[in-house]
């Protein structure tokens, strides 16, 4: 599993690594230090004697490139906090394929509304989903039976009685 940092926050870890093993520090006592496993400082020590700085340097992380570049991103992030209205729809709910939407027709870039859930949660936003009311549906009846009629109807706890179990003993 690849560890939490961008490519050259883990190089930094393991040049740090490098340089308390130069200062004679225990991997065991730099592993702890750095919060790593002790094999990980071994494993960076013995890259770095066979190839020196090259073989800790950075590397790109692994996949498939993102679609968006940073900056059109920051663009999608703008555009989401000015709602979905101001996009044209009817509530201010973004919804998965309303983001793919928006994606393709702003950047020219198809997403798949199921793949939109991720793109969010490292924008740092939820996806949502609109509550579905009857047509119907009358509020302020719905509210005078909830503080009239549930309060009645609901079931009242019972007082503890000798044996039912409720009762706390002193010995």
């Amino acid at each position: 599993m690849r560890p939490k940092g961008s490519p050259r926050e883990l190089e930094q870890r393991r040049q740090r690594a490098i340089a308390l093993l130069e200062k004679d520090h225990r991997p065991v006592d730099i592993a702890r230090m750095l919060g790593v496993d002790r094999r990980s400082v071994r494993r960076w020590k013995a890259a770095y004697r066979r190839q020196g700085t090259q073989g800790i340097e950075a590397r790109p992380a692994p996949g498939r490139p993102p679609k968006l570049h940073p900056r059109q991103r920051a663009q999608l992030e703008r555009r989401l906090l000015k709602g979905a209205r101001a996009a044209g729809y009817e509530s201010d709910l973004w919804t998965c394929p309303r983001v793919a939407e928006l994606i393709a027709e702003a950047f020219g870039v198809i997403y798949h509304p199921d793949h939109i859930g991720r793109l969010l949660r490292s924008l740092g936003w939820t996806p949502q989903r609109p509550q579905r009311r009857a047509a119907e549906r009358d509020e302020a009846r719905i509210q005078g039976w909830i503080l009239a009629d549930w309060p009645r109807i609901k079931k009242k706890r019972r007082a503890a009685t000798p044996g039912s179990g409720s009762s706390t003993r002193v010995a």
